[in-house]
Formats: C-alpha cells, sequence, structure tokens
C-alpha cells in the first residue's frame, strides 16, 4: 500500500505518516497522538498496531531553554531515543512487511555454454584442394558369387562421406560418430571419406575393417563379382 493509500484508509494526514516513516520527529505532533497513529499506521499494514502503540512511550517530554546572546544553550532532550527507536521499529516493520509482500523476482540469466572450438572437417567445397595434395586410392573388391553389392559403415567419429551407387549419387554430408547406414546396389559402389580413419566399412558381411588413415581423404569402389555367361 502506498502512503496515499493509508491515509485514506485511517483518516490520517499523509503528512504524518511519512513523517514517522521517514522518523522526522520535529515534523510529528505530541506522542499522545502519534501513538495512536502508530496503531492505525501498523493496522492499516497488516501488523498489530495495538502492540506497537502501547509500547510507545507517551511521557516523552522536549524541553527548550531561551536562547541569549550572552548565554546560549542547547535544548535538553529527555530520553528521547526511546521515542526514536519506536520509529525506527515501525519503519523497519513497515519495510519487511513491502519485501513479503512484493518479493523481487530473481534475475534469470541466460548463460550460454562454452563452445570449443569445432573441429575441422572436410568439406566439398575444399576436397578439391585435399585430393591434389593426398593420393586416393580406388580400389575394386568383388563380393561374392550372386549377392548384390552390400555395404554397412559405421562411423567412430565424424567424417564426410559421398554414397554413389551404381551411378547415382545416394547420400553426400557429414555423419556423427556412433552412426550407422547400409548401402546396396547392383553391380558397383562407391564410398568416398574425407576422414577414413573413422569410418568402418563391412562388404557383404564380411571382416570389418578401418577404410583408411586418420585424417586421409580415402575413396573405395565396391563391385559385384560377374556372372559367367552361358554359352
Amino acid at each position: 500500500k502506498t502512503i496515499e493509500e493509508i491515509a485514506a484508509c485511517t483518516r490520517i494526514n499523509a503528512r504524518f505518516l511519512r513523517a514517522i516513516e521517514q522518523g522526522k520527529l520535529d515534523q510529528l505532533p505530541e506522542p499522545v497522538y502519534v501513538q495512536g497513529f502508530i496503531k492505525h499506521f501498523g493496522d492499516a499494514l497488516g501488523l498489530n498496531g495495538d502492540e506497537f502503540a502501547k509500547a510507545f512511550p507517551t511521557g516523552v517530554t522536549v524541553k527548550r531553554s531561551k536562547l541569549s546572546w550572552g548565554n546560549s544553550s542547547v535544548p535538553q532532550l529527555r530520553p528521547f531515543h526511546l521515542y526514536l527507536f519506536y520509529i525506527c521499529l515501525v519503519i523497519g516493520s513497515v519495510s519487511g512487511l513491502s519485501v513479503l509482500v512484493n518479493p523481487s523476482k530473481p534475475q534469470i540469466t541466460d548463460k550460454e555454454p562454452n563452445s570449443s572450438p569445432a573441429q575441422s572437417l572436410p568439406t566439398p567445397g575444399n576436397l578439391d584442394q585435399t585430393n591434389s595434395q593426398a593420393q586416393l586410392a580406388l580400389t575394386k573388391i568383388p563380393s561374392g558369387p550372386n549377392k548384390p553389392v552390400q555395404v554397412d559403415i559405421t562411423l567412430k567419429g565424424r567424417s564426410w562421406l559421398l554414397i554413389v551407387a551404381d551411378g547415382k549419387k545416394k547420400y553426400e554430408g557429414i555423419l556423427e560418430e556412433g552412426a550407422h547406414q547400409t548401402w546396396v546396389a547392383n553391380e558397383k559402389l562407391f564410398v568416398k571419406a574425407g576422414d577414413a580413419g573413422n569410418v568402418i566399412v563391412e562388404f557383404n558381411n564380411q571382416q570389418a575393417k578401418q577404410m583408411g588413415a586418420p585424417g586421409a581423404v580415402q575413396a573405395l569402389t565396391f563391385a559385384a563379382k560377374p556372372r559367367p555367361s552361358l554359352q
């Protein structure tokens, strides 16, 4: 609640409520009236206003002596620290209630995970340059009799792959570690890898082998065994 809302609810002048809240004692009336203000102020805030009001001392007085040029004296105060203590107590209660009624929302900061530098992988754009530096090994591996060409490929690391079956491109892209794919062809299957050390090939259920050296660009052609012609 605002001071204006409390003033309208309690019919207490907003100037006095602000003086109580800010601890400005010189702007408040007699302590007996302040005691009533504290009671209604506390009740409006949902506190035990009667308890605060009873604890507030009403017998506090201020004695001022006249000032003269010859002999000036400082105003003598009676135990005014008690007055200030209860005012501070009310202020603390108001502040605490405001925190409970309107708690501040925690600030959530999205933190991006520290990304590690991505490993450079051969791409179709730079394969021509790589091919000029590395000699590609093209190997024709015959299949068993009366069997189509079947090649199972398992990735133990990321690698770019190009798959061509019977002259038609079947796949071109990057496969992640753990990927497993099977391609078949009737006559021949062409496989090209950007990182042959990460590619394991298994041809027609034969023993699986690593396609080539780590980091090397390697190409293999798997061909079906030609059938004998009938005379």
